[in-house]
């Protein structure tokens, strides 16, 4: 699984797990968390982790907004999707790990790769490291869902708030 920004396609955490158990999925979101603070809405899908009770306690807890994609429907989740796509057409197909070790050095160099180096039509031709840090060029345009209820232009300011808005994962 892994958390990303919506505006900059930043990936914040990520864990690999051979098991459905929700614990990985909870220790990846407290890292995200942890090191970039609080969204006020989290995206994921209808998963058994995502639904159950100690995912659920965890953003309740944290105030944050629960947001669930309607069943069936992959593309409310776009943004994961082709993270996704990305991870394995890029890295895990090419590359064709044998064990889980090799699996996780070869993911923590792809998203290294990802967020620092790897050039984002949809931003621009900017990593997601250069949109999340300067809130400019992003391609989530979520914020223009809650204008009615925050006063949120489509300035920087509008942008950084929008960054701060939302995580998703899958």
């Amino acid at each position: 699984m892994a958390v990303i920004d919506w505006y900059s396609r930043k990936v914040l955490a990520w864990e690999v797990s051979n098991t459905m158990d929700v614990g990985f999925c909870v220790d990846c979101l407290d890292t995200a968390l942890r090191l970039y603070g609080i969204p006020e809405m989290f995206n994921t899908d209808q998963g058994a982790q995502f639904t159950s009770d100690k995912w659920i306690a965890v953003l309740k807890g944290n105030g944050i907004t629960i947001s669930m994609d309607g069943r069936g429907r992959a593309l409310d989740n776009i943004f994961v999707e082709r993270l996704w796509r990305s991870v394995k057409h890029e890295d895990v197909y090419l590359k064709g790990y044998a064990h889980l070790p090799e699996l996780l050095s070869g993911l923590a160099d792809y998203f290294v790769f990802y967020n620092s180096r790897r050039y984002h039509q949809s931003l621009g031709y900017k990593t997601p490291d250069e949109v999340y840090r300067t809130a400019v060029g992003g391609g989530a345009k979520i914020a223009d869902h809650f204008s009615d209820k925050r006063n949120v232009s489509n300035g920087e300011t509008g942008q950084r708030q929008s960054a701060a808005m939302a995580m998703t994962l899958s």
